[in-house]
């Protein structure tokens, strides 16, 4: 694997491996020195096309974390405003040297144009493209649940364990959102049990192509299938608007989604109480998800974006460390001995 463009793209062993990897990465920074010397020399561009805080801070983290030098790339304010193509931008960054590309683009399809064009020589990382894909938040996804649920507690080794068994209800806006189609693909591909749950309207045609099942119904959804995680999903107004609607088109009013498809206080008293509740984040508290819900010791949304750090400080460990295979296998010559020379 050169590039990581869609969840499609991994098979169970090399997701696991990301996975495993991840868990070696999160313990390195519960140390005082949390620096790894593993990508020292490499330089990681961010390349910025949406606004984001979440996803580029945690990139920027996770490359700064393994000493890798990081050049934050905004269209805002660039060359990109004046007309600049993706191509000519990419073609200035190779310039630069880039080793890995990180690339957030509105237009589905831009990170695989990027990767497969020639323009650049390093790594492609999707950190999201349009409505498509964005296959780190689903891998992050899958570090919180395997964290919670497959080892029967926090403190529980996983390692080498998939999601097989796990029931996760994803709600919400799944039309417009690119963490379902990557969470769907990628839990189904760990072995979990998916069910999307959304009004009609917010439901992508060719749904029923999906590895998962679909309702309409939130509350027989938790009431007959008891989810083990239940990951709510930000209404996304702006891309309601840019499509020219605003909103109204896709449900009535704010309040009747809210009843309809909202986590609340009733609906998080009828879930079992293993269960945890996700949010990629923003959350839109009071519609898709209430203050209850998202403030409630079951909510391990915070946990999420921690997580976050360590799984794209593995994601760029496995594709630029010189590894072939790019997420083959890391076997003890790799963190395990770069733990004596922590810097």
């Amino acid at each position: 694997m050169r590039h990581l463009l869609s969840t499609a793209d991994l098979d169970r062993d090399t997701a696991v491996h990301i996975l495993d990897t991840a868990a070696q990465m999160a313990a390195t920074q519960s140390r005082e020195i949390k620096k790894l010397p593993t990508l020292r020399g490499r330089t990681v561009v961010n390349l910025f096309f949406e606004d984001s805080t979440r996803t580029r801070i945690s990139f920027e983290t996770a490359a700064k974390r393994l000493s890798a030098d990081v050049i934050n790339f905004s269209a805002k304010g660039s060359s990109v405003s004046k007309g600049e193509s993706l191509k000519d931008t990419a073609l200035t960054l190779q310039a630069m040297g880039a080793d890995a590309v990180v690339i957030r683009h509105q237009s589905s399809g831009a990170p695989h144009t990027l990767a497969h064009a020639g323009w650049v020589d390093g790594a492609v990382i999707n950190a999201g493209d349009g409505t498509h894909q964005h296959p780190t938040q689903a891998l992050l996804d899958a570090y919180t649940i395997r964290r919670h649920l497959a080892g029967g507690s926090v403190s529980a080794d996983v390692t080498g364990r998939d999601l097989a068994g796990l029931k996760v209800a994803i709600v919400g806006d799944v039309l417009h959102s690119r963490v379902a189609r990557s969470n769907v693909l990628l839990l189904r591909t760990l072995g979990a049990d998916v069910t999307l749950v959304a009004p009609p309207t917010l439901v992508p045609v060719g749904v029923e192509a999906w590895p998962c099942r679909v309702s309409y119904h939130l509350d027989e959804v938790i009431r007959d299938q008891q989810p083990d995680a239940i990951m709510m999903l930000r209404v996304q107004r702006e891309r309601m608007s840019a499509n020219g609607a605003g909103g109204g088109a896709f449900f009535p009013n704010p309040l009747e989604y809210t009843r309809g498809f909202g986590l609340d206080a009733r609906r998080l008293a009828l879930l079992p109480d293993h269960t945890i509740v996700m949010h990629p984040g923003p959350m839109n508290r009071g519609l898709e998800i209430s203050a209850d819900a998202a403030d409630s010791a079951r909510a391990v949304i915070v946990e999420q974006v921690a997580n976050g750090v360590a799984v794209r400080m593995a994601v760029l460990y496995l594709l630029m460390s010189g590894d072939p295979a790019g997420a083959s296998q890391v076997q003890s010559q790799s963190l395990s001995n770069q733990r004596v020379g922590i810097a």
